[in-house]
Order: structure tokens, then sequence, then C-alpha cells
């Protein structure tokens, strides 16, 4: 069984991880933190011109046509550094979306400036329930004339502040089912009646609140099929939550390798601590987690890049990593002792994104019950 990645994603790999420890250091991402657009425009422009925008973007529309396993490849090398910004939101949530939901002038329109980073996307998606199924959405869309007017509240909205364009979800009708009567709408950011608040989240991630007040849509602008727009939003959350696995993986990579190191480094009782058993096991039990994470993540993108039913392997990925890489995150900062939970250290910054991250596109718990389902349980 051969769970190598291919010669062109091994170069993906090294290129990007080159690129990204030298562009992206810990300093630039506290920065970023306290900085109010929250990623720096140069690195974007860079990013761009390496083609990492357009990577899963056919050629046709200016991108290099590679597949979601190439994009797992390159969040895992971006989970390491913890690079700011919104490419997942753009790229992940925006571009996936618009290729697998568009309408052709809509493709011809929007994915050339996703692949050359001109433009910026995000998805609107979770409301004050949190609730991450479809009887999560209540933001309402109504017809007037040639437009619909959407009224309501999202939270949670990633960098929507500096965001182009929104993916927003509401309801166009009630059905029999929650699943009925949701559609989705390419919403210009800047458009009258939008308002938009910076959350304060435990990562400093950018979380915006986005305020609908009688915000009006061409009905050209809806993407996908009226009142049907919950098919499109679950394949892409499902593919956002392998997405966002392959981010944990990297940042718990980047952990254990930070903290093997302390412990090779760090003396005491006249020795490196790396030689106590007690440490050595728990730097073996974070090496077991990490595996098993990279194992199920990238199970999981195989999957969704062959084009295969992945529901299952998806929510057992995002299960499993949610909780590894927290615990992995646990174990270096026992390991490290104080000096870990100090502001100046870099434990601290993958801590916090590792809780932020736990919850995103459903905890382990959400997705233990989906599997359930899976098991017709």
């Amino acid at each position: 069984m051969d769970l190598g990645l291919s010669e062109e994603q091994n170069m993906l790999r090294m290129s990007a991880h080159s690129f990204l420890e030298k562009e992206c250091p810990m300093t630039l991402v506290r920065e970023m933190e306290e900085d109010k657009r929250g990623y720096p425009p140069e690195l974007w422009r860079k990013m761009a011109e390496l083609g990492w925008m357009g990577v899963v973007i056919p050629e046709e529309y200016g991108g290099i046509e590679g597949n979601f396993l190439d994009l797992t490849v390159l969040l895992e090398e971006m989970g390491r550094t913890l690079l700011p910004g919104p490419f997942f939101s753009t790229v992940v949530l925006g571009a996936l979306t618009i290729l697998a939901s568009g309408t052709t002038t809509q493709k011809e329109e929007f994915l050339p400036k996703i692949a050359n980073g001109e433009m910026i996307f995000t998805l609107a998606m979770t409301e004050v329930s949190t609730r991450h199924d479809a009887a999560g959405i209540e933001v309402r869309a109504t017809t007037e004339g040639d437009n619909y007017v959407i009224n309501g509240t999202k939270l949670f909205v990633p960098n929507a502040h500096v965001s182009d364009y929104m993916l927003c979800a509401a309801k166009t009708r009630d059905g029999a089912s929650p699943e009925e009567g949701i559609t989705l709408f390419l919403v210009d950011s800047k458009s009258q009646g939008i308002s938009v608040t910076i959350l304060e989240t435990i990562a400093a991630d950018k979380q915006c609140e986005v305020i609908f007040d009688n915000v009006r849509i061409p009905k050209e602008n809806i993407l996908g099929e009226l009142d049907k727009g919950w098919s499109v939003l679950d394949k892409i959350t499902q593919q956002a939550a392998v997405a966002n696995c392959a981010l944990m993986l990297g940042g718990a990579y980047q952990v254990i390798e930070m903290t093997v190191a302390y412990t090779k480094e760090r003396v005491q009782f006249g020795r490196p601590i790396g030689s106590f058993q007690a440490i050595q096991h728990k730097c073996a039990d974070m090496a077991t987690e990490i595996d098993g994470a990279r194992y199920i993540t990238y199970q999981a993108a195989w999957k969704i890049s062959a084009g295969l039913p992945s529901a299952m392997e998806v929510s057992m990925a995002k299960a499993w990593v949610s909780e590894a890489y927290r615990r992995t995150c646990g174990q270096g900062h026992q390991i490290h002792g104080g000096i870990g939970f100090t502001e100046e250290h870099n434990m601290g910054l993958y801590f916090r994104r590792a809780k932020a991250m736990e919850i995103a596109f459903g905890d382990a718990d959400y997705h233990r019950e989906l599997i359930a389902q899976q098991l017709d349980l």
C-alpha cells in the first residue's frame, strides 16, 4: 500500500516549506494578530505569484489545475507556520464552491481574479445558534423585483472585513425539512446595508460578525440552484473540514519538532530531560497521535480528490485530528513547563489555534454523531 506523495506533490511541499520558513516567521504571525487587516499584502502578492491561489483552479481560468490532494499538501505547510490571512476563506471556501456550482459567467468573472490574488472571498454560513447543520440557517432572503433582499446576522465569518465577496447562505422559502429552501448568494462585501465587526477570539484569527440590513442582491448572483443550496454547502463544509485537518496536522508536526528539540536542550538533574522515561513516553504519545492524524487526513483528502463518497472519512478525520492536535499541544505544554505558558513562547500560539480549529466546521462530538448515522445507528 503506497501512502506516499507524487514527485510533484513532494516538490510542492518542499518549495512551500522553504518559502514559508523565510517569509512567515513567528514575528510576522504575532504582528498580524495585532494588525486590523490580519495579513501582509506583500506576502499575499508573493503567494499569488507562486500560483498558490490557483492551485485547484483550472488553467482556463488562470490556475494551475491541481487537485484537492495538492491543496492539502500546501495547507499542511501553512499550518506549520500558522500562516495568517485569507487563503483558506478565499481558496477553500470561495474558489472550490464557485468551481463546483458557479455558472460559466460566474467562473469566468471570479476564478481568474482569485487565482491572481486580486479578490478575497469568504463564506457567511454560521449564525447565532452556531449549528453546523441546515437548521442553523435562519437569515432570510426575500424577492423584490429582480433582486433578493437579505436580512439577518452571520457570525464567525472569516476575513469578512477584508473580503471583496461573501458567499451567503440564506432561507428563500420554508420547506418540509431544514435542508429545503436554502440558497447561496454571491454578495459584494461593499453592498449597502452590510456592517462588519471583527470579533475577539482566542486565536486572534479575524472572525467577524456580519449584519445584513435590507441588502439587495441581483437574482443572477445566486450560486447554484434556487432553494437547493444545502447540497452545495454540505459539500464545501466537508472539504473545509478536511482542509482544516491539514492545517492542524501541520501545526502538530511543528509542535512535536519544537518539543523534542527542547527536551534535548533543557537540562535538569544534570542531564537532558529527554533522557527521562516519562518525557520519552509523552513524546512517543505525541508522535503516535500525529501519525494517526496524518493517515486519516490524507485518506479523506484522497477520497475527495478521487470524487469518491467520503462523508464517513471526513467525519472520522475531523473528529480525530481536532482532539489529536489539542492533545499534542497539551503534551507539549507539559514538557515545556512554565515557559511554554508565557506569551513570548510559541507554544501558546499553536495551542490557541488548536482550540479554535477544534470547533471549526464541527467539533469531535458533532462528527461522531455523523459517523454514528453512517453506521446506521
